[in-house]
């Protein structure tokens, strides 16, 4: 009897296949982990120039003019009221409680009942260094008219206005604008205009001293023309019963913003104009009131502005905040793209040549924020991508051994830098379009190794 015997298969070479696969997968998982070290390095530094670029950008401002806020004109009416309080006094030696009239000053504050406002912004950028912040010159016409004061709401009883203090306030936020005297037409009468406006709720702006003007009997007509320089924001505030705003500029791209948006709007390539009718029921305080009421806050003031701001919507660091925080997807994507070439081509790529690789990558986002700093952010992604692509493939060239694996992997990597270019533009819909990009790579791998035998080295 012939017995052959037949050595069972020895598995340790498979065993030693599999732990070396799944090794060099737990080691490129960890190289592309580590590379959230110097992506977070590059955004400490996009921070810092943040900070850089709103420190210049402060600096230019606060010579220039801060954000603008025009309130209008407020009436200020002192006045005194008389009232009847039981007081002790001596009479016939003695002590007897007597009513006597007493007196005390307030003050009443009444807004106008037609605010119109006609305005044109001129824009301009002002540098410091690399950095630039949008100024603007606004020249304005205010006009409108007072009612007839009105003190039956107060319930005083007997008073006295003393039309002999009485003023008018015109809040503005900052008046470094204004080059010549300004004068205010309020019925007949022009009145020079003095710095600070009295108001204890809004202490910027103007005054004018009314003593000498008469009691009215008919509403009280007011127009005045002023210039103020500001930057970023021009607002402006109800306190008419009616409001009406018109605004022109050849600022391309306005960003309308507070409580109202323009009734009407103009936007061109030239300029913008836009016209806000605004009534006094969209705002949270009254039309006349008492300092003693106490009834004014300045937060009601503040939650109803409305006007335009003149930005720069394109924000280059904004968009390579953006790309960065897509950083280590874009890592995976490519290192997945190399492991596909190694198990499918079967080739051996070592992990140090996937950390030159992710070195470039990471060299991309620096390039980026270098670059945007001087030229636009469409102009720095491409130089910044094409640096990126150029060096993958001239240094895969001879690892791939292939001109048809270098193209594929160059048109690979074009197709994701502009995929991820393609969400940086996408505000509304970049997360839709982010997911679908992931399906679509989750798609393609999938479909590659569908035939790959994960317990050996090659495909079946």
């Amino acid at each position: 009897m012939n017995d052959s015997h037949v050595p069972p298969v020895s598995s340790g070479k498979s065993f030693w296949k599999r732990f070396a696969l799944l090794g060099k997968i737990a080691g490129i998982v960890a190289l592309a982990l580590l590379q959230l070290i110097p992506l977070a390095l590059v955004e400490g530094l996009l921070t810092e120039r943040l900070d850089r670029r709103d420190q210049a950008t402060h600096e230019i401002t606060s010579t220039w003019g801060d954000d603008q806020q025009v309130i209008g004109p407020v009436l200020i009416v002192p006045y005194r009221y008389y009232y009847t309080e039981k007081k002790e006094v001596v009479v016939q030696n003695r002590t007897i409680l007597q009513d006597t009239e007493v007196s005390q000053q307030d003050i009443a504050y009444f807004l106008p009942t037609h605010l119109n406002i006609e305005g044109n912004a001129i824009p301009k950028r002002l540098h410091k260094g690399i950095y630039q912040a949008v100024v603007y010159d606004a020249n304005l016409e205010l006009s409108g008219d007072f009612a007839l004061p009105d003190f039956t709401p107060f319930k005083l009883g007997k008073f006295d206005i003393l039309w002999d203090e009485a003023s008018i306030a015109i809040p503005i936020h900052d008046l470094r604008g204004v080059q010549e005297t300004l004068a205010l037409h309020l019925g007949d009468t022009d009145l020079a205009l003095l710095p600070g406006s009295t108001l204890n709720f809004y202490p910027q702006g103007i005054h004018a001293d009314i003593a000498h003007f008469k009691p009215p009997t008919a509403p009280v007509p007011f127009h005045l023309k002023f210039n103020v320089r500001g930057s970023e924001d021009l607002q402006f505030a109800p306190i008419g019963v009616e409001n009406t705003v018109h605004l022109t500029s050849p600022w391309p791209d306005p960003s309308f913003s507070g409580a109202f948006l323009p009734a009407e709007r103009t936007i061109t390539p030239q300029g913008f104009d836009a016209t806000w009718h605004v009534s006094y029921y969209g705002r949270n305080f009254p039309q006349q009131w008492r300092e003693a009421d106490g009834s004014f806050k300045a937060a009601d003031l503040v939650d109803s502005y409305y006007g335009v701001g003149f930005i720069t919507l394109v924000d280059s660091y904004r968009n390579v905040e953006r790309s960065i925080k897509y950083g280590i997807l874009f890592v995976a994507l490519v290192f997945i793209t190399f492991f596909l070439f190694e198990i499918l081509a079967r080739l051996r790529l070592h992990l140090i040549q996937y950390s030159l690789v992710s070195a470039t990558l990471v060299l991309f986002y620096l390039a980026l924020l270098s670059l945007s700093e001087f030229i636009g952010f469409g102009y720095s992604y491409l130089i910044a991508a094409g640096i990126s692509t150029l060096l993958i493939s001239a240094y895969c060239a001879r690892i791939l051994a292939s001109v048809q694996r270098t193209l594929g992997l160059t048109t690979g990597l074009t197709a994701v830098y502009a995929a991820l270019y393609v969400i940086l533009q996408l505000e509304d819909y970049s997360l839709l379009v982010g997911t679908a990009v992931l399906v679509l790579a989750l798609a393609a791998i999938m479909y590659a190794t569908r035939n790959v035998n994960w317990y050996g080295d090659q495909a079946e």
